[in-house]
């Protein structure tokens, strides 16, 4: 029961919206008018929770399918899609408002995440929620660069965080050791590369 709750409140949905929750209320961007940072922090909602989320639940529900059934990995291809759909989106309304290179790109690394995840899927049923982990780590490296910070507090936490969600996905049985520890490198990955290089 823990896992299946540890399970469902760290979705992979809710990387980027808590990646903005972090950046504007534990950095110096902490000074931005606070309507400004809810306008940005509801359009991220919007588009990398609320639709994905209601895309993927009418589509399981139209299906008939459970959670469990739902996470095959030749059932996995519709959900990748509304999701990269729906953040190629949200990054292009990013560009529209002319947001920050170092704000977008937590957009950017998340989608070539999902991108690389839906490619992988063809031959393995990789962890998106350990890539959402591994992307809160590599993230979290990238602006520590960034901003000139000492990152080591935030870093234990994310890592013992990524354990615990690793450790819920195996027991629940919806992945392996080498699919989870998989899932949590090309996070890592595309956490950093899609912040600093991209």
């Amino acid at each position: 029961m823990a896992s299946q709750i540890v399970s469902a409140i760290f979705t992979p949905f809710m990387v980027p919206f808590l990646a903005f929750v972090l950046l504007f209320f534990f950095t110096y961007l902490n000074i931005m008018p606070l309507k400004y940072k809810l306008a940005v922090l509801g359009l991220v909602y919007c588009f990398t929770i609320f639709v994905p989320m209601l895309g993927i639940y009418l589509f399981q529900k139209i299906n008939g399918w459970t959670l469990y059934e739902l996470g095959a990995r030749k059932r996995r291809y519709v959900p990748y899609f509304m999701t990269i759909i729906s953040y190629v989106a949200c990054l292009i309304a990013m560009y529209r408002i002319h947001l920050p290179r170092y704000m977008s790109g937590i957009v950017m690394a998340t989608l070539i995440c999902m991108v690389i995840c839906s490619a992988v899927n063809f031959r393995w049923k990789i962890s998106t929620h350990m890539a959402s982990s591994g992307m809160m780590v590599g993230g979290l490296l990238s602006y520590s660069f960034i901003f000139r910070f000492n990152p080591i507090g935030w870093l234990c936490f994310f890592i013992l965080l990524s354990g615990l969600l690793g450790s819920a996905r195996i027991i629940v049985r919806q992945h392996t050791l080498n699919e989870v520890a998989g899932g949590f490198f090309i996070g890592l990955f595309c956490g950093v590369i899609g912040i600093l290089f991209i």
